[in-house]
């Protein structure tokens, strides 16, 4: 099974911002032609993207008309509070606290990690066939670590935006 993962493109948010739940357009200008033609001899797949508009809408650019499934368990992680929010505004004790337990930590009215990996696993449980999953930097990271059969690294850099990954599974 071969699964493609396609991160979003860049969003017009200024720089520095928090936003993970917070449904932002994707930004002007950018060109998903290049996500297009590396998808191409991908052959048939099915479709899948968050509910974000930052990715409905590339989803939609790339799918040439394929039926899209939106999935709710591919929203990047729930930042509560700190939706919106520069990162610099963000208090530096709760940040700190979040690098020493990614998995148990959750902003004020946010989701923890392990929330993330638990709605990823049962995600990826469901995969059968080729797939392209259109989602965000959070949900990619874990989903690539599941599909690889390796443990959950919720601090390892996500892929970049407007990026694609197809992986290969048993």
């Amino acid at each position: 099974m071969r699964v493609a993962l396609v991160r979003h493109l860049p969003t017009d948010l200024p720089r520095g911002l928090c936003y993970g739940r917070l449904d932002v357009p994707p930004g002007r200008g950018a060109d998903p032609a290049p996500l297009r033609e590396a998808l191409a001899g991908l052959g048939p797949a099915r479709w899948f993207s968050s509910p974000a508009r930052r990715c409905r809408a590339l989803a939609g650019a790339l799918a040439g008309g394929a039926a899209i499934v939106e999935d709710a368990r591919l929203l990047e992680l729930d930042f509560g509070a700190w939706e919106g929010l520069a990162w610099d505004d963000v208090p530096r004790a709760a940040l700190d606290e979040w690098a020493a337990d990614p998995w148990g930590f959750a902003p004020p009215g946010g989701e923890s990690g392990a929330a993330l990996v638990a709605r990823l696993r049962s995600f990826h449980a469901g995969l059968r066939q080729d797939c392209v999953v259109v989602a965000h930097g959070g949900p990619l990271k874990v989903l690539a670590d599941l599909l690889a059969g390796r443990p959950v690294d919720l601090l390892a850099p996500a892929q970049p935006m407007g990026s694609l990954r197809i992986l290969e599974t048993g």
